[in-house]
């Protein structure tokens, strides 16, 4: 739905938020952070702050419905609120507005309290928004699957379920982490084609993978699929998502059952929440498949996700190395993309993940696949850009990377654009690579 929250006109009294690339009056995404001293609660980034919502409550802001909803929201984890569906986080998001809203009645007396209610994001720490049960990591991106297959089964790509399956598999959710900490280099089993057996050391070719995060709202009970047609509904939100990827122990460890510590070492995302809700101007059309694609099974196959189940998000990947940290340079962008290039819709991925009567729970995470495009600038990981670490990359400075070397530092930048509508951002989902424990 397109509302009165997505005015293009409309104004906050929190002025960093007017013109923000990311955090407008428009966007309101949800997390959970604490402020200096403070202890872990939710918020809602709008400019360069973070409105405190336990304080709105307690200053008598909210009522009805979005009162409901602000309690759920105000605590160490945004489940409660996920929970409680899509009426409860609209209810939510128009009251917030209200509130921010430079024209809005409250203006004043809000301004008059805004010590109480604002908190200064970049000194403020920012948590995972919610306790994610299950993280799940789907291989949507078509253009990353063809590549990638093309470097290690030149003669058979894509496997011949590709076109038919939302392709995942289940990742490690204690080690997802929120934007700005470090992944160490992680030791493992690998096995170059030189080599007559496998050794244990420190990854050599470490990747990174720019991803889409889906958040999972209502859930469904064990035994209950979730229609494709009833399936946006249960998806409350997004953010980027970096899935960290030991190329080298993935090769050798992946056959028969897929990845497993090669992906499990850590997984970044932005920390906050943009929701179903402040992405609606934003959904497009699914692109149609090429001529000679098989139809989505009807289990998948819904002409309204067909018809709005796509988004237009620009990403950008950037990457800063130690050599360009020290000189106070900028760090440069490797690669852009757009989430049209998924395969399949969210809603897809949500349909067959509980086709077989699996349960998801609010607060599940899925990860989207790869992002990438089908000409050179659009890669979304390195293994992509390098063809598998054959032709190094160049950069500015006159380095060279084939994979990512300690000290090195890889963000995601996304943007959601429309003519008519004011662009909302997720923010960063940033980290930083470090050594390897010993090995032994």
């Amino acid at each position: 739905m397109i509302d009165e929250t997505h005015a293009a006109a409309r104004t906050s009294w929190v002025t960093s938020a007017n013109g923000h690339p990311a955090f407008p009056i428009q966007n309101l995404p949800l997390g959970v952070f604490s402020p200096v001293g403070g202890s872990a609660r939710g918020g809602v980034a709008i400019g360069d702050s973070i409105l405190d919502i336990g304080a709105a409550l307690e200053a008598g802001l909210f009522s009805g419905a979005a009162r409901d909803a602000a309690e759920a929201a105000s605590g160490r984890t945004m489940n409660p609120l996920l929970e409680a569906g899509p009426a409860a986080r609209h209810a939510l998001r128009r009251r917030v507005g209200e509130i921010l809203d430079a024209a809005s009645l409250d203006a004043s007396k809000v301004q008059g309290i805004s010590a109480r209610l604002l908190h200064d994001a970049a000194s403020s720490s920012i948590h995972l928004p919610a306790r994610i049960g299950d993280f799940t990591d789907f291989y949507a991106g078509i253009h990353h699957a063809h590549t990638a297959g093309s470097i290690s089964r030149p003669e058979n790509p894509l496997m011949p379920n590709y076109k038919y399956v939302p392709v995942a598999y289940h990742s490690r959710a204690s080690s997802v982490r929120p934007s700005g900490g470090t992944v160490r280099r992680p030791n493992g089993q690998r096995k170059p084609p030189e080599q007559a057996a496998p050794d244990f050391g420190p990854c050599r070719n470490l990747d990174y993978e720019l991803e889409f995060g889906i958040w999972i709202g209502e859930g469904n009970d064990l035994g209950a699929p979730i229609p494709i047609a009833e399936a946006s509904r249960h998806i409350a939100g997004f953010c980027m998502l970096n899935d960290w990827s030991a190329r080298d122990i993935q090769a050798w460890e992946s056959q028969p059952l897929g990845p497993f510590l090669a992906k499990s070492l850590s997984t970044f995302i932005s920390p906050w929440i943009v929701t179903a809700e402040a992405l609606a101007p934003f959904r497009i059309a699914q692109p149609p498949r090429p001529s000679g694609d098989p139809a989505p099974l009807p289990h998948l196959n819904d002409a309204a996700d067909q018809a709005k189940g796509c988004f237009d998000i620009d990403f950008q990947v950037l990457l800063l190395t130690p050599k360009m940290r020290a000189a106070g340079a900028a760090p440069h962008v490797l690669s852009r993309s757009n989430a049209a290039m998924l395969y399949w819709t969210v809603a897809q991925m949500v349909a067959h993940h509980t086709s077989n009567g699996c349960n998801l729970q609010p607060g599940d995470l899925f990860g989207s696949g790869t992002i990438s495009g089908t000409t050179p600038g659009t890669e979304g990981c390195l293994l992509e850009m390098t063809r598998g670490g054959r032709n190094p990359v160049s950069l500015p400075n006159g380095e060279t990377r084939t994979y990512l070397q300690d000290g090195d530092e890889v963000s995601f930048r996304g943007t959601a654009h429309r003519d008519g509508y004011v662009s909302i951002g997720f923010g960063e989902c940033r980290g930083t690579v470090t050594e390897a424990l010993p090995a032994g």
